[in-house]
């Protein structure tokens, strides 16, 4: 499998169950964890690209594309299908704040472990990496998902393209505070700032303390006492904007690729979302794909089919000519190597397979019916199948009953 091999990240194998996925993440994360770490870059990467596997191999969509494809299959230029794609401290808080929970308040949290479903148990909320140990959250704008039509051509070589989108972004008048001016933001009385409130509730089993996002700003730990009059608060306005990206050659049906932060923005100048672009295949008139083959029905007429013939042949990049013998088979097929679709890994072009079928009119003349008679008496017109042939439409005859199986 080409680029990187996220099963052993893991340290499992491909038939990992999604427990075992889960159980193996939370294995590396502990290990490098940055608490456990401090100050260790190699640790750091290391917990970076341990959160990149979890983030794929957890996905049952985005876990079957890299099983098929490799990392090509998520990843291009760093705009990967539905990949990576690179991550940092803040992308895996973006990612898995919920489900690393802020029970124990810290931005790293503390030790432990559960079975609740948590891959890091009793770990804490990762949130302001890099600027100090507040439990405030990182809001994050939501993903938009567009569909964009290929050409066959398209598919064949690559394509540049750039869509408009009509998008929430900062607001102009307030820079994505949401307030009329910096005087405007105050800390949230609540929460004194830090976006999470503690209880203690007494049990059978003691006194638990827990903890959860502020109710009175919403884990921001800060209120906006004068809001924006553009945006009301929000931070965000819609907007129209063009946006381009590269979809390479070999694309599938259905692949998925993510563009980083180009999807809506977040309030308060959060993180923002991603652009989802979904690939749609446009049917060809003339040529039909097949995984990365190309196939083109090939129609004779009776005469063309005995005496042989020279035909033109469309292919993606123009026509090519072939030269067919005499006598020629209806259902044989020519195969013309490295005339097909790239592999989206790099590993070489598909084929051209041209299917030779037999054009027999439905409708003839009186002149043309008397024509036929006297050729049919001919013995080269009686049909005198031999072994071979038998054999070849045997073998055509059970491989639809196995398509139909299928």
């Amino acid at each position: 499998m080409a680029g990187k091999d996220y099963y052993a990240v893991l340290g499992i194998t491909k038939n990992a169950t999604p427990d075992e996925i889960k159980k193996a993440y939370r294995q590396m994360a502990l290990k490098y964890h940055p608490d456990r770490n401090p100050g260790n870059k190699e640790a750091e990467e290391k917990f970076k690209e341990a959160a990149e596997a979890y983030e794929v191999l957890s996905n049952p969509d985005k876990k079957a594309r890299y099983d098929q494809f490799g990392e090509a299959g998520l990843n291009n230029s760093g705009q990967g299908f539905g990949g990576s794609g690179g991550f940092s401290m803040q992308d895996i808080f973006d990612r898995f704040g919920d489900i690393f929970g802020g029970a124990f308040g810290g931005a790293y949290g503390s030790g432990g472990g559960s079975d609740d479903g948590n891959p890091f148990g009793a770990f804490g909320t990762f949130s302001n990496f890099g600027g100090g140990r507040g439990g405030k959250r990182v809001q994050r704008g939501s993903d938009i998902r567009i569909r964009v039509k290929l050409t066959l051509s398209e598919i064949m070589h690559g394509v540049d393209k750039t869509v408009k989108i009509n998008k929430l972004v900062p607001c102009a008048a307030c820079h994505g505070s949401g307030a009329r001016s910096d005087a405007d933001i105050k800390v949230c009385p609540t929460c004194n700032g830090t976006g999470m409130v503690t209880r203690i509730a007494n049990t059978i089993l003691g006194q638990m303390q827990t903890s959860s996002p502020c109710p009175a700003c919403h884990g921001e730990g800060k209120v906006i006492t004068n809001p924006c009059r553009s945006c009301n608060g929000a931070g965000v306005v819609r907007s129209a904007e063009e946006i381009s990206f590269h979809i390479p050659a070999g694309a599938v049906e259905g692949m998925q690729l993510t563009i980083r932060g180009k999807g809506n923005a977040a309030k308060n100048n959060g993180v923002n979302g991603d652009l989802l672009v979904v690939i749609e295949e446009e049917p060809d008139q003339l040529l039909t794909r097949d995984g990365n083959d190309i196939i083109y029905p090939l129609f004779l007429s009776i005469s063309e089919a005995i005496a042989g013939c020279t035909k033109e042949i469309p292919t993606v990049d123009g026509k090519i000519r072939i030269k067919l013998d005499p006598g020629t088979q209806p259902g044989k097929i020519l195969r013309v190597r490295g005339k097909g679709i790239p592999d989206i890994n790099g590993y070489g072009n598909g084929d051209l397979n041209i299917y030779v079928q037999l054009w027999v009119p439905k409708r003839i003349s009186r002149d043309e019916k008397v024509l036929l008679d006297k050729l049919g008496e001919s013995p080269n017109f009686i049909p005198q199948p031999d072994a071979n042939d038998r054999k070849s439409f045997f073998d055509q005859f059970k491989g639809m009953f196995d398509k139909d199986k299928d």
